[in-house]
């Protein structure tokens, strides 16, 4: 039985101080999540092979490669204004013959429908109606036979080589949006495949309702895979760096709003302060802290943590508790 309470009193002393210093802080965080100290932690945290192991730590290298800072957001392809043309007659009368359907593609000047006047002749006078542009008939109104007056829209024809996406940009997001920036577009129905446009206006007026303004996004199409109505989703990019120093987002901690990560020597673990710039979805650049071919911690760091702040020498217990 004294046995037994002696084992019980060597819990990792090592824990007891951390959970003191976090009765004062919150808790440990992971590139964006952060934690408060009131003092400072000291020196470099020292481990043995069997600790490592037991921690199960992994690490990278930092190195060099392209980031894109984005900004997500949501769309609706529509036509562009200038790329569609209703068909219409000029005189009433009857649809004697139909020379296109719904979904043909037509020229410019292709004969549509040929309508027969009301008025008296022999035979009564008739005109052909011709497409106004190239494209695909998108709607058809008319049948063989039907009365029609002037004004009646009997085709819509429409050219998607092009369409316009209508993204919705926040207000806060407003500043960050420019003409000429590149987005990159992704669709339900093609969850694969990456659709480019480029920003060519911000429109002037602010939805009060939904607190957005639109910027039209002009988005190529030559296969037809996009459809006016579909929704989108527009990753807008505000800026670009081809060669950033980088490293995964989740080797990078902060603590008292100063980011860090470790950096690995041999069996020895150093604190390495760190500013960031471009971050992605997996990948965050660093600016500065770090040279390409530093070996960094992206597992096993919220331990090396934990460690670092009693003054970086574990015991072996103190390794395999953390473990488990």
């Amino acid at each position: 039985m004294h046995s037994q309470n002696i084992k019980t009193l060597k819990t990792p002393w090592l824990f007891l101080v951390f959970f003191i210093a976090c009765l004062n802080c919150s808790l440990l965080f992971a590139h964006g999540e952060q934690f408060n100290l009131s003092t400072k932690p000291q020196g470099p945290v020292h481990l043995s092979d069997e600790q490592i192991q037991m921690i199960d730590l992994k690490t990278v290298k930092a190195s060099t490669r392209k980031l894109e800072q984005i900004l997500g957001l949501n769309g609706e392809l529509q036509l562009l204004p200038n790329a569609q043309a209703d068909v219409s007659v000029r005189i009433s009368g009857n649809v004697r013959d139909l020379y296109a359907n719904l979904g043909d593609q037509v020229k410019v000047n292709q004969p549509l429908i040929k309508v027969q006047s009301l008025l008296i002749g022999d035979p009564p006078p008739s005109v052909v109606m011709n497409a106004p542009m190239s494209g695909v008939i998108d709607q058809r109104n008319v049948n063989i036979g039907q009365a029609v007056v002037p004004n009646t829209v009997l085709f819509h024809i429409s050219n998607r080589s092009k369409l316009i996406d209508l993204a919705k940009v926040y207000e806060e997001d407003l500043g960050k949006v420019k003409v000429g920036q590149i987005a990159k577009l992704h669709v339900l129905s093609y969850p694969n495949q990456i659709f480019t446009g480029k920003v060519t206006l911000i429109e002037p007026n602010l939805d009060p309702l939904t607190r957005t303004v639109n910027a039209q996004i002009l988005v190529d199409n030559p296969d037809d895979l996009l459809k006016p109505g579909m929704f989108t989703r527009a990753n807008l990019i505000l800026q670009t760096n081809q060669s950033a120093l980088a490293i995964p987002n989740n080797a990078i901690m902060e603590a008292n709003n100063e980011k860090f990560v470790f950096r690995r020597k041999g069996n020895t673990f150093e604190s390495v302060a760190v500013k960031t710039g471009i971050s992605e979805d997996d990948y965050t650049e660093i600016l500065s802290g770090l040279v390409a071919g530093d070996e960094i911690v992206t597992q096993g760091n919220r331990q090396l943590y934990t460690y670092w702040l009693t003054g970086g020498h574990p015991s072996n217990e103190d390794a395999s508790h953390n473990d488990n």
